[in-house]
Parts: C-alpha cells; sequence; structure tokens
C-alpha cells in the first residue's frame, strides 16, 4: 500500500498566531512533504521495502556511519519525519502535563533549561537537519540533534518532540535567524499534551 500525504490536525492559518504563517505551511506540507511521499513510493515500488511501515524502512534503510543516505530512506524518513511535525504543533496551547514536566525537571534540571538545551541543538546543526527530545534506550530523556532526514529510529530511541531546521520550514517567515525560529517553536507551537502522550507510551 502506497504512502499517503496526511491532511494537517489544523487549518494551514491555524499557526499564523503563533509565528508560522499559512504560506510556510502551504509550501511546506502541501509541496516538500508531498515531494517526500511521491518520490518515496516511486522509489520503493518493486521492491522488498513496498507494502513495509515507514518505520521498518527507515531502520532497514539507514546506512550507519554513512554521509549520504539513499534515496529510499532520505523520503520514507522524511516521510515519517513530518507526519510528526504537525502533530508535534498545535493551534491550542496548553500547559505542560505534570508528568511530562517531571520527566524533564528530572532530566534537565528544569523546564527553562531542557528549553535551552533544545534550541541550542537546533541552531547548531550545520546545515539541514533536526533537533529532538528523545527517550532514550536507557529510559532518559536527552536533546540531539541530526543531519538531513535522519531521525531517532535509527538509534533505537523514542521520538517525543522534534523540530525541523532545514531553511524551508523558517526562512518564509524568519529568514536567516533559526534560533528566533526555534525559540518560537519551542515557546509557542509545540503541542504539549501530543509529547507526553508519547512519553507516556515509550
Amino acid at each position: 500500500m502506497a504512502f499517503e500525504l496526511p491532511d494537517l490536525p489544523y487549518p494551514h492559518d491555524a499557526l499564523e498566531s503563533l509565528g508560522m504563517s499559512r504560506e510556510t505551511l502551504e509550501y511546506h506540507h502541501d509541496l516538500h512533504h508531498k515531494a517526500y511521499v511521491d518520490n518515496g513510493n516511486k522509489l520503493i515500488a518493486g521492491t522488498e521495502w513496498e507494502g513495509k511501515s515507514a518505520e521498518e524502512i527507515i531502520r532497514g534503510t539507514y546506512q550507519d556511519g554513512a554521509v549520504e543516505q539513499n534515496g529510499i530512506f532520505n523520503n520514507i524518513s522524511q516521510y515519517w519525519n513530518h507526519c510528526e511535525f504537525w502533530k508535534m504543533m498545535s493551534p491550542k496551547q496548553t500547559g505542560i502535563p505534570g508528568e511530562l514536566e517531571k520527566a524533564l525537571n528530572e532530566s534537565f534540571g528544569s523546564v527553562d533549561e531542557f528549553k535551552k538545551q533544545f534550541t541550542a541543538a537546533g541552531a547548531a546543526q550545520f546545515g539541514s537537519g533536526w533537533c529532538w527530545l528523545v527517550k532514550d534506550a536507557d529510559g532518559g530523556l536527552k536533546v540531539t540533534r541530526t543531519p538531513n532526514g535522519v531521525n531517532p529510529l535509527c538509534f533505537g530511541q523514542t521520538a517525543l518532540l522534534g523540530c525541523d531546521v532545514w531553511e524551508h520550514s523558517y526562512y518564509i517567515d524568519y529568514r536567516n535567524r533559526r534560533p528566533a525560529y526555534l525559540e518560537n517553536f519551542v515557546n509557542r507551537l509545540v503541542n504539549w499534551e501530543y509529547v507526553a502522550e508519547k512519553l507516556a507510551s515509550a
């Protein structure tokens, strides 16, 4: 069964007052994410990966230590990354649920320190990539960053929160001010309830 572009969980203009424009979501979701879906489907057609889940394909095609990943990995991993990314944001801003806040305090000392490390990781990623809050194999939480389409599935980690730092994710709204985009993301856009659900089920 071919992969399909999921609908956004909210209207294209739902995040405008929170610092992410309709134009950004139209380009990022409707064009960039769709390209990963279309290219990924073409590349897996007739291969051993056709009919497999995105998670199986990502784990099976990741080349540990390779600077350049293959086309199947790149497109399917970016498909998965973006499916998660849309759900990791919300126009309905809530506080951080208690168990998640407790886990962040235990792992980072405070929520503010987590936000500082998360923003710094995204700003320090050279070129395209992502920054993540992950639950590691030992059960602890940590902040990581990955190049291009690489994600925590490749390392046996659970992605709880991820922010896209490819230029197409922020250049319309923030131009070259990546740190400002990251600070806005972690302070105004995160769907903390979804992050808490992922932590609870990890």
